[in-house]
C-alpha cells in the first residue's frame, strides 16, 4: 500500500511543477519520503534533459527590476502554464533576474555563461529542467537606462505570473509619467522608439505600398502627395512610441505627453511571452 495521501501528491506537484503519474512514481520509488522523492524527480529530469532539447517553450513569465538608473528585464520559458506558475520556476526566474543584474550581461549568451555557484548559467539552465520535467530556456534580456527607468510587468490571466513585460526610461525625473509611458508600451506594442529608428528601406516600402495603393483606388494625381503622406504617418503612429495616440489620453501622442512633463524618452524594451 503507498505510504502517501493525495495531500503529499498535490505538494510535491506544487513543489516542482512535475506531472502527476512521475509525482506519483516518484513517491512510490521514495516510499513516501517526500525529499527522496524530489531527488528522484531531479536524476530522471537529467537523465531526459536531451529528450527535451527540440519541444517547444511558448509558456513562462517576464521578469524585471530598476536598480540605480538601471533597467533589466529577462524572459523565461517553459513549456506549460502549469510549470509556468510553480514556485521552483518563479524562484529559477527570480535567480536569472538576480544573476542578470549582478553580473551586467549584455545579452543571454553572456548571461549562460556567468558563473553561478561554481557552474555556469546553462548547466543551471538544464538542472532546472531537470527538476522540473520540462525544457526551460532564458529567451531574451534587456538592459535599459536612464535618469528614471520604470518596470512595469502585467498579468494576462490571474493564475499566472506576468506574461508582459516593459523597460521605459526618460531624461528627467518624473516617475509618474514613466510609468503611464510603460503601462501604454504594454499595451499598445509600439517597435520603435522614434521615428529616426525605421530604416529607411522600411519608410521607402511603405512609400510605395501607399503610393500604388492610392493609384489603384484612383485617387487624384494632384492630391496624391498629401494622401501618401497621410498614410506613412499612419504607419509611424501604428509603430513608433511618440508618435503613438496615449492611451490615458488619445487626443494627445505618447512625444506630447513626454514634451509637456519636459522630459525625452532614451530607451524602451517589451516583452511578451512566446511573441
Amino acid at each position: 500500500m503507498a505510504n502517501y495521501t493525495a495531500a503529499d501528491i498535490k505538494a510535491l506537484r506544487e513543489r516542482t511543477g512535475a506531472g502527476m503519474m512521475d509525482v506519483k512514481k516518484a513517491l512510490d520509488e521514495a516510499n513516501g519520503d517526500a525529499e527522496k522523492a524530489m531527488e528522484f524527480i531531479r536524476i530522471k529530469g537529467l537523465k531526459g534533459a536531451t529528450k527535451r532539447e527540440g519541444r517547444s517553450t511558448a509558456e513562462g513569465l517576464v521578469a524585471a527590476k530598476v536598480e540605480n538608473g538601471v533597467g533589466v528585464m529577462v524572459e523565461v520559458n517553459c513549456e506549460t502554464d502549469f510549470v509556468a506558475k510553480a514556485a521552483p520556476f518563479i524562484e529559477f526566474s527570480n535567480k536569472v533576474l538576480a544573476t542578470a543584474i549582478s553580473s551586467g550581461a549584455a545579452d543571454v549568451e553572456a548571461l549562460l555563461a556567468v558563473d553561478v555557484d561554481g557552474k555556469p548559467m546553462s548547466e543551471v539552465v538544464i538542472e532546472a529542467g531537470a527538476l522540473l520535467g520540462e525544457k526551460v530556456a532564458i529567451r531574451r534580456l534587456a538592459r535599459v537606462e536612464g535618469t528614471t527607468v520604470d518596470a512595469y510587468l502585467h498579468k494576462t490571466s490571474k493564475d499566472l505570473p506576468a506574461q508582459v513585460g516593459v523597460l521605459f526610461a526618460i531624461d528627467g525625473d518624473n516617475q509618474e509619467v514613466a510609468h503611464d509611458v510603460a503601462v501604454h508600451i504594454a499595451a499598445m506594442s509600439p517597435t520603435f522608439l522614434s521615428r529616426e529608428e525605421v530604416s529607411p528601406e522600411t519608410v521607402e516600402k511603405e512609400r510605395r505600398i501607399a503610393t500604388e495603393t492610392a493609384q489603384a483606388e484612383g485617387k487624384p494625381e494632384a492630391a496624391m502627395t498629401k494622401i501618401v503622406e497621410g498614410r506613412l504617418t499612419g504607419f509611424f503612429k501604428d509603430i513608433v512610441l511618440v508618435d503613438q495616440s496615449f492611451a490615458k489620453d488619445a487626443k494627445k501622442s505618447v512625444g506630447a505627453v513626454l514634451d509637456e512633463a519636459g522630459v525625452k524618452a532614451v530607451g524602451f524594451a517589451r516583452f511578451r511571452v512566446g511573441a
